[in-house]
Formats: structure tokens, C-alpha cells, sequence
């Protein structure tokens, strides 16, 4: 699975916004056709998403794409067309303001009925309503094509009823906790969704580092400026993987034991699992001398 330390999201309906994707630091670029888009520019941002990547290919490592909902008029074409004309080049599709997992297993049929045109092509799923949140683990266990539940905290708000300028992270803290162990349970990425402030690097800064701190794998980003924060605070430094290994190397040498002292505590096999999961974030963020 790729990384998504750092996800781009850009309104599939400006070319310009677009291909300056193209060459920025980023673990995954998402064209959007469903919020950002206004109703009567739905089928020409679908075409334009379409003919840039015709034309481009791949904008980043990974490049996905947010359909609209399949029971409106534009989700079921969206699918379709994105993957008949740029199939090879989309990651995943995903999912906005998913309510049950039947909505998710729907995408599946269709794309199981355009065959190999869609056999890379994944799906992510947004939870950003009450609804949504409630049946999440339902949501994750709804598709093998599944890789990722990703929070989206403005339409959530509203289909909560919150208060404007309720944002402290804490405030949060049921909605992240619940998308995050319906991921973890089912072996999917948790993605924490933006953050609106474009020019707070401080508050962008605070609340990657409290969503990071609880587990999450990824942050998404609105504004090309707000990449390189989100993108640090995602990958291991090297002093995590420094202690990783130096983890890993005391249990190796325990001979036998399960659990052994290192620096003035313990450590057993909770421990290595950890170190493992440090191992592998900073594999998949492509740091070198990490050992496989």
C-alpha cells in the first residue's frame, strides 16, 4: 500500500491547479469533483480530469480522484468514464460522505463490471457524517478494493450540528478515535482530513502532530504550502528509527526471554510490534538504510 503521509487535494475543474501538482513533493494528488466543483461544471471538471491525465499520466506517486455519490447523476458516470479513459493512472477512487457499506460495495460491482480497465484501481471512503462515523467499522469490512477511511471534519461538523470555531483537536477526539480503530481493525490506512487555515502553520503544524500521536498515517493537504509541514510530521525521524532498531536488536538478543530491560524499563513483544510499525512508515515514506 502507498504512502499518504501527504495528500494534495485540488479542484478537478481548474487545469492550472492541476498541473501545478506536477513535481511537488507529495505522496498523492486527488482531483476533486465533488465539493470544489460547482453543480453545472460536473461533466466538463470529469473531462478535464480525464484528458489532463490522458495526456500527463501519473501527477505524483499516486494520483485519486473523489467521484461524486453514486446515487446522484455524476457518481455512476464518473466511475465509469474515469476508468475507461484514465484507468492506468488512477490509484483509487474515493468515496465522498459514505454512509453504509453498501455504498462501498456498490462501487465494487461497477467496477467489477468494467474488467481490466479497473483491476488497479482502489477505493477510498470518506466518513463525514454522523451516519457515516456510527457504521464505520460496518464501512471498512465493506470491500477488499478498500484502503483507506479518510475524516472529513467540515460536512461532519454539519451533520453534527457543531458549533462554528469548534476546532481544537480535542474536540475531536471521538470522531478520530472511532476512524481510527475501524481502520486499524481491518488493515486500512487512517487519513485525517484538512485543515482549512492555510496560512497557520502552527495550528496545521499542532493538530498533524496530535492526529500523528494517536495513529493516524496521513494528513490531507488544500494548499501546495501546507505539504512540506504535514509531510514531516508523517515520516519517522531518524532517531524513531534509530530506536526502532536498537529495539528490535535487544529483543533478538533476549535469548528466550520475552520480556528484557533496555534503557531503565521494559520491553517484550508489544515492544517489537511497535518498532515494526516505525520500520515500516519509514519504508513506505522511502527513507534510505531502513532494513526490510
Amino acid at each position: 500500500m502507498n504512502a499518504r503521509r501527504a495528500s494534495l487535494s485540488v479542484p478537478g475543474s481548474s487545469e492550472r491547479m492541476l498541473m501545478k501538482t506536477i513535481g511537488l513533493e507529495v505522496d498523492e494528488v486527488i482531483a476533486d469533483l465533488e465539493d470544489s466543483v460547482a453543480r453545472e461544471s460536473k461533466e466538463s471538471a470529469r473531462n478535464l480530469v480525464c484528458e489532463v491525465l490522458e495526456r500527463q499520466g501519473s501527477l505524483a506517486p499516486t494520483v485519486s480522484v473523489r467521484v461524486n455519490a453514486l446515487d446522484g447523476p455524476w457518481g455512476e458516470p464518473d466511475v465509469v468514464e474515469l476508468v475507461r479513459r484514465a484507468g492506468p493512472w488512477i490509484g483509487s477512487l474515493i468515496v465522498p460522505k459514505v454512509e453504509r457499506a453498501g455504498e462501498i460495495a456498490a462501487v465494487d460491482r461497477l467496477l467489477d463490471r468494467l474488467g481490466d480497465q479497473a483491476g488497479r484501481v482502489r477505493v477510498q471512503a470518506l466518513i463525514e457524517t454522523a451516519a457515516g462515523l456510527m457504521r464505520a467499522a460496518e464501512i471498512a469490512s465493506a470491500s477488499p478494493r478498500l484502503e483507506a477511511l479518510i475524516l472529513g471534519y467540515a460536512d461532519l461538523a454539519a451533520s453534527l450540528g457543531r458549533a462554528p470555531g469548534l476546532n481544537s483537536p480535542e474536540s475531536w477526539l471521538f470522531a478520530q478515535e472511532t476512524v481510527l480503530v475501524a481502520a486499524r481493525a481491518t488493515g486500512l490506512q487512517a487519513i485525517d482530513g484538512p485543515y482549512l487555515e492555510i496560512g497557520d502553520e502552527a495550528g496545521l503544524r499542532q493538530r498533524a502532530e496530535h492526529v500523528r500521536a494517536l495513529g493516524f498515517d496521513g494528513k490531507w493537504a488544500i494548499h501546495p504550502a501546507q505539504i512540506p509541514v504535514i509531510t514531516a510530521v508523517f515520516t519517522p525521524a531518524p532517531e524513531e528509527v534509530a530506536e526502532a532498531l536498537s529495539v528490535l536488536a535487544a529483543l533478538a538478543n533476549a535469548e528466550g526471554r520475552g520480556a528484557v530491560e533496555f534503557r531503565g524499563g521494559m520491553i517484550d513483544e508489544a515492544s517489537r510490534k511497535v518498532a515494526l510499525e516505525v520500520l515500516s512508515r519509514a519504508r513506505a515514506a522511502g527513507l534510505e538504510g531502513v532494513p526490510s
